[in-house]
């Protein structure tokens, strides 16, 4: 029973701050810290609940995904339309980085420690785009431009240092490259699709052999709690961004780091 509270818990702890600018990433490793879940089995199950993640954000998407591929809709069109090759320019930057890196990052900086450094650097840039956004040139996602595109591909791969954020990284690097603040977040999770699932799908036949068939109950909990919340999540964070915007949520991730490192210190 223990088990499936664990699973429980780290589904929401999951599904709420996978798309918020908070770091999913971190918030596992510190919730799995005072949990004392940790080691293979851990990390693999952080991997399997993501995809719950994942399909939530596919599922909220769909429309828009599956248009990416009507290449008459897109011909149509009056404006500027979204195609695969934004999708492409914008997850390549940390696909490429990730695979370099995959290794060095999950060696040293998987830690509370490097955590809370990210949850710390990741608001302050948070603020810093809040702050020095300049003109919106794209005020809805399909007027997001190659270049822009490319920009938050970049921002993005601040990401991979765990703490800082994807969904915090590409939205403010969005915010940088002159899109609104809906914009940026339609588009990050409109790229989370493709990246995120290519990121698990490459740990998850890294780690399958710590699997076993009688973990399938508590890891189909984890995946189901993760995918519900997820969906809460993302709507009502989409029309929180709209009238809060950023600079709250890292006031959230400075008081989080606050707590924790005096928890680690204790």
């Amino acid at each position: 029973m223990q088990e499936y509270i664990i699973a429980i818990i780290q589904g929401i702890v999951e599904g709420l701050t996978e798309f918020l600018p908070v770091s999913s990433t971190g918030h596992l490793i510190l919730s799995g810290y005072l949990l004392d879940f940790t080691g293979p089995k851990a990390e693999t199950f952080e991997i399997v609940i993501q995809l719950g993640a994942i399909l939530a954000v596919a599922i909220l998407y769909w429309r828009r995904v599956w248009a990416l591929f009507d290449w008459r809709q897109q011909r149509r069109s009056l404006y500027p339309q979204l195609n695969l090759l934004h999708v492409f320019i914008a997850i390549m930057p940390a696909m490429v980085l990730g695979y370099l890196l995959h290794g060095v990052i999950k060696t040293y900086l998987f830690s509370p420690y490097t955590v809370l450094i990210g949850l710390v650097v990741g608001g302050l840039f948070m603020i810093l785009a809040e702050r020095f956004q300049p003109r919106v040139s794209a005020q809805t996602m399909e007027q997001i431009s190659y270049g822009q595109a490319l920009q938050i591909g970049l921002f993005q791969c601040l990401s991979l240092w765990p703490g800082f954020s994807r969904s915090g990284a590409t939205i403010a690097g969005g915010l940088f490259a002159g899109t609104s603040h809906k914009a940026a977040a339609d588009f990050s999770f409109l790229i989370a699709i493709p990246i995120m699932f290519a990121a698990s799908g490459y740990d998850l036949l890294k780690s399958y052999k710590y699997l076993s068939v009688s973990d399938i109950p508590f890891f189909a909990v984890g995946f189901v709690v993760s995918l519900i919340v997820a969906l809460l999540a993302v709507i009502t964070f989409l029309k929180l961004l709209q009238k809060v915007k950023l600079t709250p949520f890292a006031y959230y991730r400075f008081i989080v780091a606050a707590l924790f490192w005096l928890i680690i210190l204790r």
